[in-house]
């Protein structure tokens, strides 16, 4: 039976309907050298699934993907491979220069694949909405390279004081970079996108945002090269509350919708980040992911408020 992908927004023409045999062996981005795509007989396409699905498994290369990276706006998305730990990062000069004009892309995390933009550039901001169908009044999340970054669009973690405030940010410390995602209240630096919601006519202002500071070679390059903080949202399969993590498949199910560029740092695994929301009382984990929990964080309404506090006593003494 054949398998076409769901589209990611709206209803697409027979020229745009993908399949994942067709990003294997037909699909030809322009310029970057693939194999051009046909319209052959639906039983012969159906033949050959069974090895195209095997070649994508085997091949350290990608396949059709592995090409050298060329991009302009009339020629189709920009696909990179680089080495996992980071060997080769000057291949990302060219997404950063995409990134500084306004581009949307795919990016490696040290948990799942994200969509990322300049969150300077607004128009890349609604942009990056689209393509994944994200409502406005769905939060987005800043991918960070340091502490800096944190205290200039958010109010920061509590560093203790005299009046016997906990020292939140020593603890912090040493959990940063890594596979958190922390909630902290917004800055008044924050782009208007990321901490309002609504309509186009009426807004809201959403008073927190969540912050990562990803252990990720290749993310970490593209932040530093930048030097400025990505907006940012995980990758997820259209219509299914499921992970992404092959990029192959990224690109096939979302250059239609109008990627400018994925880089592929390997397969990764469908653990995501852990959420900590900062702006309560005590640091409440609301999703378990890949990041343990520490002693000082509590999970969610689970009554452990006395638990974190004898933890959080540990570095503020």
């Amino acid at each position: 039976m054949a398998m076409e992908p769901a589209i990611v927004c709206g209803s697409a023409s027979p020229s745009q309907s993908l399949s994942f045999r067709t990003s294997v062996a037909y699909f030809r981005f322009p310029q970057l050298g693939r194999l051009s795509a046909s319209r052959s007989d639906p039983t012969q396409r159906q033949q050959r699934l069974v090895i195209s699905i095997s070649a994508v498994k085997r091949s350290p290369k990608r396949l059709k993907y592995s090409s050298p990276p060329r991009f302009s706006k009339g020629d189709g998305m920009l696909y990179i491979e680089v080495d996992p730990f980071g060997a080769d990062t000057w291949k990302l000069d060219p997404v950063v220069s995409l990134l500084k004009d306004g581009a949307v892309g795919v990016i490696p995390t040290d948990t799942v694949y994200a969509i990322v933009c300049d969150m300077k550039s607004h128009s890349a901001i609604e942009r990056l909405r689209r393509i994944k169908c994200i409502e406005t009044s769905k939060p987005l999340s800043i991918l960070c390279l340091s502490f800096r970054d944190m205290d200039t669009y958010t109010m920061g973690f509590p560093r203790g004081n005299a009046l016997g405030q906990m020292d939140i940010f020593r603890a912090v410390k040493h959990c940063l970079p890594g596979p958190y995602t922390f909630i902290l209240p917004a800055s008044k630096e924050l782009p208007k996108q990321c901490i309002r919601h609504g309509t186009t006519t009426k807004f809201s202002s959403r008073k927190s945002v969540g912050v990562r500071m990803p252990d990720d070679p290749i993310c970490r390059a593209i932040l530093e090269k930048l030097d400025a903080p990505l907006i940012s949202t995980s990758v997820k399969w259209p219509r299914q509350d499921e992970w992404m993590i092959d990029p192959v498949i990224i690109a096939d199910i979302y250059e239609p919708e109008g990627l400018d560029f994925v880089v592929d740092g390997g397969v990764r695994v469908a653990d995501p980040s852990t959420v900590v929301d900062m702006t309560g009382s005590f640091p409440s984990i609301i999703r378990q992911g890949k990041g343990r929990k520490q002693d000082w964080m509590v999970v969610k309404d689970d009554g452990l408020h006395m638990a974190s506090s004898i933890g959080l006593m540990r570095y503020s003494s």
